[in-house]
């Protein structure tokens, strides 16, 4: 989407001069943390404010506060921010509405998910509609009312205020300045323990300690009697406040919450069908799920089984509504520590059963649905089962709603749900040459066929002369797609990891003819005898000895010798009388990585080669060199159709010589698709980890930045990748970028680091400048 910057620039200016100004100082901080899309709507928005006649501060305030405000909880936010703006127009005044605008950064990042910045602007709105009196001093003290309040807690503090002294304009000031004994009182009163924006950072780095990944969490309104936490969209949606647990902390609530969400995750593989089961039934089984996936926690983490057992023996004051309650809860600590007891027979021969068994079904499923329904089956028996509505209030308060455990066949078309490619449903079996000759398959099927056979077997038409003869799969059957390999992305605008985000599958690209590679070796003969000096310069030395050492290996007569003589001639001998044998090899790994998008295809100006010719010269160049020196590599490259369908293609594997295969395939690759580039360097790091070489080097080879179909914001992709060159820099793998793109100075800097990138400006010296490069960086 085009954004047209001078047509705002022009309409601003004759708004207002400084005005303009504001918009030229804040439009590249906006650029920075908004895709095209959020700045149409932060531009159009400006627009329309200056059209609402209320002056130039609300404008200027507007352009300055919302890049910080859409940095902390997303660019989706700003529609709802002018609307607000609109609707508080025909109710207060610009300056009221200039003061909500400067506080929304610090209200943003105090209630930390847009769900709740949406409900701050629609209470904003409503309460202007009560007390619109008091709307200018709360927001002055805006900053420390949401330090100290939840939404739900700041909605009834100022409901209160509002209805006590809607008459008292005096009284009604005083309140919401804080200066009130009234106003103190109910502050302290609604006050809660801990809030969750002050323990996000550390509920993150707490979940990254124990599983080594990122987790989503947000925070999410509690403001009703049954709320309980729960997982959706692999997202933690957690209370935005909780208090504390008579002697435990706030904070340990929140951690045993986190962790046990997080089990689920981890060790729930796949979701329970909740067909012909009532609602109690779920329960009971979602109650035998809980105590399966901490059982599997408690085995890596041992700490958590104290953390969660502290929740469970809790003493709460009053009645429970039903006596199962109080039993279930018991029962829930037994499933936890074997050694707790109960006084009934029947359930203590069940938790010795669980707990029997667990060790070796801790990874099915299918136990705690069969223990869940015979633990309901007990109650069943006794006609003691509760209401859904006292089941869904035990007092656990750590445990979430278990809506992740369950799977309904039936559609819910209002709920967004996440596409799982074909090639991830399929069925793929590995079959004999009976079950193949017996079996009809479709010849119309694709890659989105549900079944697929591989035969374990090759079959020939000729069996007298193998040699010479090609086999039926290679003469009608379809080139192999690997299983599928799943990358996390980073998130810039969160600053998390997306878990699993990420599908790449291996494909192979259609063979060549292998004498287009040797021709282009032919072609390039004047380069031959520069390569053959990079090969002469790099090869290993082999055994080299080290004279002239203090503390070697063994004597080195000579040296001895000549000690002896200075002794007897009374100087002072050289006390570096040893020597040493070192072998000198070269330690180095490296991927040839090329990006085959489709825009490899267009030819590079100022040559009459495409982009995708050049890169095969200079990969086959690169080729003839490393293969001279001795190193270990492999060619390989990538395209991507959208984050389900990143295809990877293996062109020269590390223990495959540069031979007919390797060439064949070089010379048929074909560009198409876009470049998601982030995945494609994991995933080339994947293979390189594999090797015992202790540097490693990935060679990227591309003529853009990245991109993909489905993502509309370009610095997402571009944050990524720095973020995976970052982490492999981490591991050992250094990631050097060799670009073609004449305008890549925008970007590949921040991508790559200060030295690790060249842009190409001449791209017919490509072939000769890509083995000078690696000679370079390999020396």
């Amino acid at each position: 989407m085009p954004i047209h910057r001078e047509e705002y620039q022009e309409f601003l200016g004759k708004f207002s001069p400084e005005t303009r100004e504001v918009f030229n100082s804040t439009y590249q901080e906006a650029t920075r943390v908004m895709s095209p899309a959020g700045l149409t709507d932060y531009l159009d928005g400006a627009k329309g404010l200056c059209k609402l006649g209320r002056g130039n501060d609300l404008v200027m305030t507007f352009l300055q506060e919302m890049p910080m405000v859409a940095k902390e909880c997303g660019e989706d936010i700003i529609p709802d921010v002018v609307t607000a703006a609109m609707k508080l127009s025909s109710m207060v005044s610009g300056e009221v509405i200039n003061l909500m605008l400067a506080t929304l950064p610090n209200a943003a990042r105090h209630l930390g998910d847009a769900e709740l910045v949406r409900g701050y602007l629609t209470f904003i709105h409503q309460f202007s509609s009560t007390a619109a009196r008091g709307l200018r001093p709360m927001l002055n003290h805006m900053d420390e009312l949401l330090s100290k309040l939840t939404l739900s807690g700041l909605r009834r503090w100022a409901n209160f205020g509002a209805q006590a002294y809607r008459r008292d304009f005096n009284n009604l000031t005083a309140y919401f300045n804080l200066e009130s004994a009234d106003s103190k009182a109910t502050l302290q009163k609604e006050r809660r323990g801990v809030l969750f924006v002050k323990t996000q950072r550390k509920l993150n780095f707490y979940l990254r300690a124990l599983w080594a990944r990122d987790f989503f969490l947000r925070p999410t309104g509690a403001d009703y009697t049954d709320f309980r936490p729960y997982i959706e969209h692999r997202i933690f949606h957690m209370p935005d406040a909780v208090d504390d647990l008579g002697d435990i902390p706030g904070l340990e609530l929140y951690r045993a919450t986190a962790a046990h969400m997080a089990s689920h995750l981890m060790y729930a593989r796949a979701a329970i069908s909740a067909e012909q089961l009532s609602p109690a039934q779920m329960f009971f089984i979602g109650f035998l799920e809980d105590a399966r996936v901490e059982y599997k926690a408690v085995q890596a983490f041992p700490g958590l089984k104290n953390l969660w057992s502290r929740l469970l023996t809790v003493d709460y004051e009053g009645n429970v509504e039903h006596p199962t309650m109080k039993i279930l809860e018991h029962v829930a600590l037994m499933l936890l520590d074997a050694s707790v007891r109960s006084g009934d027979d029947e359930i203590n021969h069940f938790v010795d059963s669980f707990h029997a068994n667990i060790a070796d079904r801790q990874d099915d499923q299918h136990f705690s649905w069969l223990m869940g329904m015979e633990l309901f089956n007990i109650f069943s028996a006794r006609r003691e089962v509760p209401s859904l509505r006292i089941l869904e209030r035990i007092r656990i308060p750590y445990r979430d709603d278990n809506r992740i455990v369950w799977e309904f066949e039936e559609l819910t078309w209002d709920v967004g749900f996440e596409y799982v490619p074909a090639s991830q449903r399929q069925v793929r079996k590995t079959v004999s040459v009976m079950e193949i000759a017996n079996e009809v398959d479709c010849e119309l099927a694709g890659d989105d066929a549900q079944e697929i056979w591989t035969c374990s077997t090759e079959m020939y038409p000729y069996e007298d002369d193998l040699e010479n003869t090609k086999s039926f799969n290679e003469m009608w059957g379809k080139e192999p797609v690997s299983d599928p390999f799943h990358y996390h992305e980073w998130d810039y605008q969160i600053q998390l990891h997306r878990p699993d985000w990420v599908t790449v599958y291996e494909r192979r690209q259609q063979r060549g003819d292998p004498d287009d590679i040797r021709t282009i070796v032919d072609d390039y003969r004047p380069v031959a005898h520069r390569i053959k000096q990079i090969i002469d310069l790099l090869t290993p030395e082999g055994v080299q000895r080290q004279r002239g050492l203090e503390d070697g290996d063994e004597v080195d007569i000579n040296a001895a010798v000549d000690a002896m003589i200075s002794i007897r001639m009374g100087e002072q001998p050289n006390p570096r009388i040893t020597m040493r044998n070192v072998l000198k090899s070269r330690d180095l790994a490296v991927v040839v990585l090329l990006d085959l998008s489709e825009s490899t295809n267009e030819p590079m100006k100022g040559s009459d080669k495409s982009v995708l010719q050049l890169t095969r010269e200079a990969s086959t160049l690169v080729a003839t060199a490393i293969e001279g020196i001795g190193d270990p590599y492999a060619i390989h490259g990538f395209a991507s159709d959208g984050r389900h369908d990143v295809q990877y293609y293996r062109l020269k594997d590390f223990n495959q010589h540069f031979d007919d295969e390797a060439r064949s395939r070089l010379a048929g690759m074909k560009g198409g698709l876009s470049t998601r580039m982030g995945a494609a360097l994991r995933h080339a790091a994947h293979h390189l980890h594999k090797q015992p070489e202790r540097r490693k080097l990935i060679l990227l080879v591309t003529d853009g930045e990245p991109a993909d179909i489905d993502e509309r914001d370009p610095q997402h992709l571009r944050f990524d990748a720095k973020k995976a060159v970052e982490e492999l820099y981490t591991t050992g793998v250094l990631t050097y970028c060799l670009t073609l793109d004449p305008h890549a100075d925008d970007y590949v800097k921040r991508i790559f680091g200060q030295n690790n990138y060249t842009v190409i400006d001449h791209v017919d010296r490509l072939p000769e400048q890509l083995p000078l490069l690696f000679a370079s960086l390999t020396k």
